[in-house]
């Protein structure tokens, strides 16, 4: 089993974690016990994690056939919507706002507002082999996928859009420019978690390097050297402070990975 070394103060998003030799999965081959980070872009890594794994170059593709758009899981957002520009092809065009790798944006289902990943999504490839979307659970920013994706195929319809791609742009320009996982936690049903946060009087809040943000509260941010135990603090009590005041349980987003969970 082939490894890479990874130091996830500077691979992750958020900038936290430790160095850690990760196995490569090649040729379909999964190694046993071990937990897919993908390009650790929605992820808070403590400095005791479980084994990792992740995607090696050879699952980092994308072409057109004819029953659909074939994509790696390794492939960044931002590749398949320069691709779909050069090809025409609509309904990709939200993907260059959003941070990661295929594969995970399939497991949580990403999107923005009513743009999902879903929508136009045929079926995955996994040890199982192909998977049809209709036998895939799955709601906002979560699936019942619980393997290893390799590869998707999707919809390829003609149409790419300037327009939608412009107004994905806008919708993002609010988000701070310090290093975070994405939003922290997901939006309750029928409010914002940012607005919860902000009513808590959360916005702004420091511990140590880690903040809430004051550009949008449900960014939780590295002001430079921050470190795994200051973030979990600001999550636990973010989700005190919201369930005692609004009795709401505020689910992280943010997917923490801990040896001990």
């Amino acid at each position: 089993m082939n490894t890479k070394t990874i130091d996830f103060s500077k691979f992750s998003s958020i900038r936290i974690g430790p160095v850690v030799e990760v196995a490569l999965i090649e040729n379909d081959i999964v190694p046993k016990d071990h937990l897919i980070i993908g390009s650790a872009n929605n992820v808070l890594i403590s400095p005791t994690p479980p084994p990792l794994m992740i995607l090696s170059k050879e699952y980092d593709y994308i072409r057109l056939d004819e029953d659909g758009l074939h994509i790696g899981a390794a492939i960044p957002g931002g590749r398949v919507v320069s691709f779909c520009k050069k090809n025409n092809i609509a309904h990709f065009e939200y993907l260059s706002k959003l941070p990661g790798t295929l594969g995970g944006m399939i497991k949580m289902n990403a999107g923005l507002k009513e743009f999902e990943i879903f929508n136009h999504l045929i079926a995955i490839r996994t040890i199982s082999g192909w998977i049809p979307k209709e036998k895939i659970q799955y709601g906002y920013r979560k699936t019942s996928i619980d393997e290893v994706i390799f590869e998707a195929v999707f919809d390829a319809e003609a149409g790419y859009s300037v327009e939608r791609y412009e107004m994905f742009a806008q919708m993002r320009s609010n988000q701070p420019h310090d290093p975070s996982a994405g939003s922290c936690f997901k939006n309750p049903p029928g409010d914002y978690a940012g607005r919860l946060i902000e009513a808590v009087g959360l916005k702004g809040e420091h511990i140590g390097a880690m903040a809430f943000s004051n550009v949008h509260a449900n960014f939780l941010v590295n002001t430079g050297g921050g470190v795994y135990q200051d973030a979990l603090t600001l999550i636990h009590l973010a989700q005190e402070r919201v369930k005692a005041q609004f009795d709401i349980d505020l689910q992280c987003e943010i997917v923490l990975i801990d040896q001990k969970l």
